[in-house]
């Protein structure tokens, strides 16, 4: 599985979601422009120590992970989703893609894969999930549903 942040703006998100893909065996891709450095400490400390044990990969843009992600199976998890995130089958190598902490996915991006576009059912009042938290829940479900390849 792969988990796509693409232009992640909190440090402590994205150090919780690098924990989560590292304990998994998850890819985590990056998707630049950055709102952090990769060295700041906030993003360290929510690792732990489980950076060495994390498949890391950095994009320096959304145009080019894109490209290099060509015919590849892309679940868009958005707010504004037409279905819920338990209602796909998921695959070894579908990628999860998330947005940025205050504005999600461009527009742009769901217009282009309306049928990939999922959504985590939640009450009328609340705006969304905290990210490391939504990642949580839908990597887990793909796995679930898989037979947790590799975890114990």
């Amino acid at each position: 599985m792969h988990v796509v942040l693409i232009e992640p703006e909190i440090p402590s998100n994205t150090g919780n979601i690098s924990r989560t893909c590292a304990v998994t065996g998850t890819v985590l891709h990056l998707v630049e422009p950055l709102g952090f450095s990769l060295s700041e400490r906030h993003l360290k400390r929510a690792g732990l120590d489980y950076w060495e044990h994390l498949q890391l990969v950095l994009h320096p843009s959304l145009e080019e992970f894109l490209t290099q992600t060509a015919g590849k199976r892309l679940w868009l998890l958005t707010t504004k989703g037409t279905r819920f995130y338990t209602e796909v089958s998921y695959e070894p190598d579908d990628y999860l893609l998330f947005g940025k902490e205050t504005a999600g996915l461009p527009g742009w991006l769901l217009a282009r894969y309306p049928d990939h576009c999922l959504r985590i059912p939640m009450g009328p009042k609340i705006r969304s999930l905290n990210l490391s938290n939504t990642v949580a829940i839908v990597l887990y479900e793909a796995l679930r549903q898989q037979g947790f390849p590799g975890l114990v």
